[in-house]
C-alpha cells in the first residue's frame, strides 16, 4: 500500500471512530441527564460555571462554534428554566450579559452526579493510563481542526 493510500485509510478510520464516539457519547449522556435538561443545556451551564463571571451570547456561541441564533435559543430555554441570568449590558445596550444562576449551578451539580457513575465505569473499563495517553492527541486534533 502506498504511503498516500495508507494516510487516507488512517484518516478515514480515525474520523469514523471520532464520529462514532461522539454520537454514542451524546446519546448515553443525553439519556442520563436529569429530566428537562438537554445536552446543549449541560454544556452551556458547564462552560459558564468554568469560565466564571458573565459572557455575552456571542462569546458563548463562539466557544461552541454555533450561530448566535442557535445560542439565543438555548439561552432562552436556560433562562426560562431559571438556570441562567440574562441582563442588559450596562455599557452597550445592544448587548446582553449571561451568567449561571444558583439554580443553574444546582442543576449542573445534579447532572454531574447523574453522569459520574457512567463516566467512571467507562474510565475503569478503558483504563486511566490509556485515556491519559489519548488526551494530548485528541487535544492536538481538536486544535488543528479548530484552526481550519
Amino acid at each position: 500500500m502506498s504511503e498516500a493510500r495508507a494516510a487516507d485509510t488512517l484518516a478515514v478510520a480515525l474520523f469514523a471512530e471520532v464520529f462514532a464516539v461522539e454520537q454514542l457519547a451524546r446519546t448515553r449522556v443525553g439519556h442520563a441527564l436529569p429530566r428537562g435538561m438537554e445536552l446543549s443545556h449541560f454544556t452551556v451551564l458547564n462552560h459558564l460555571a468554568h469560565v466564571g463571571g458573565e459572557r455575552t451570547p456571542a462569546q458563548i456561541a463562539r466557544a461552541f462554534s454555533l450561530t448566535r441564533g442557535a445560542m439565543t435559543n438555548t439561552l432562552g430555554r436556560l433562562e426560562r428554566a431559571g438556570w441562567v441570568h440574562v441582563r442588559p449590558d450596562w455599557d452597550d445596550a445592544r448587548r446582553k450579559q449571561v451568567a449561571i444562576s444558583s439554580a443553574g449551578r444546582a442543576a449542573l451539580d445534579e447532572a454531574a452526579r447523574a453522569l459520574a457513575p457512567i463516566l467512571n465505569e467507562i474510565i475503569d473499563d478503558v483504563g486511566q493510563a490509556d485515556l491519559r495517553a489519548a488526551l494530548p492527541v485528541l487535544r492536538r486534533l481538536r486544535t488543528r481542526i479548530a484552526e481550519g
